[in-house]
């Protein structure tokens, strides 16, 4: 129950672009689609301990480039409260091997955690591409940062910063979900005036 949080704020985006867009059959569609992503999602957490265990679901090719796109629908509307300025660098198709529920529910926390940490017109950066036998992701957010004292933790379960906003399993599950695809996650930090900010760096077998 810990990790309940973002699918289901994502199905209230999803309900509210649905009824935004009702006239839209095929976008519609699209955000249904992705809403029993969502619903599939939530079920792994309730069934699996805390989410960390491997699902029964075989990976399976998937456009990254397309994942990364729905993550960012998903959260238009906050994006769009925010007047957070989006810059993306993606290529035209990338595709990889994945459990598509796990690798959307990882960047669906990062987004969120960009938002969360991002002033009203702040900058969200999300850059997708593929260099030889890897696949990048790159999200950078300029808001307030992460303390030095904290980055060295920021992937241990329970910790967080946020106070009573975080549970401290998204990024201890974010990290599983990577490992578990043989892949890496690392994370960059300042809180400099001026010049803070965060960026969350994926790498995943191509």
């Amino acid at each position: 129950m810990h990790e309940i949080k973002n699918p289901l704020e994502a199905l209230g985006h999803l309900i509210y672009l649905s009824r935004e867009e009702a006239n839209d059959r095929e976008h519609v569609l699209r955000y249904m689609q992705m809403a029993e992503e969502q619903i599939l999602s939530l079920n792994d957490i309730a069934r699996e301990a805390l989410g960390l265990a491997r699902t029964s679901h075989s990976p399976k090719p998937v456009d990254l480039v397309a994942l990364a796109e729905a993550a960012l629908r998903i959260h238009r509307r906050t994006i769009e409260a925010k007047q957070v300025h989006l810059v993306k660098d993606l290529s035209e198709e990338v595709i990889a091997q994945v459990h598509t529920v796990e690798i959307l529910q990882v960047i669906s926390n990062l987004i969120v955690n960009a938002l969360e940490a991002l002033p009203a017109q702040g900058v969200l950066f999300l850059r997708v591409r593929r260099r030889r036998n890897q696949i990048q992701f790159l999200i950078v957010d300029n808001g307030h940062g992460i303390e030095p004292n904290h980055a060295a933790q920021i992937f241990q379960p329970f910790f967080t910063a946020k106070g009573d906003r975080g549970t401290g399993l998204g990024l201890a599950l974010s990290k599983k979900i990577i490992e578990r695809h043989r892949g890496r996650i690392s994370m960059r930090s300042s809180v400099r005036a001026g010049r803070s900010g965060t960026a969350f760096r994926i790498s995943l077998p191509a």
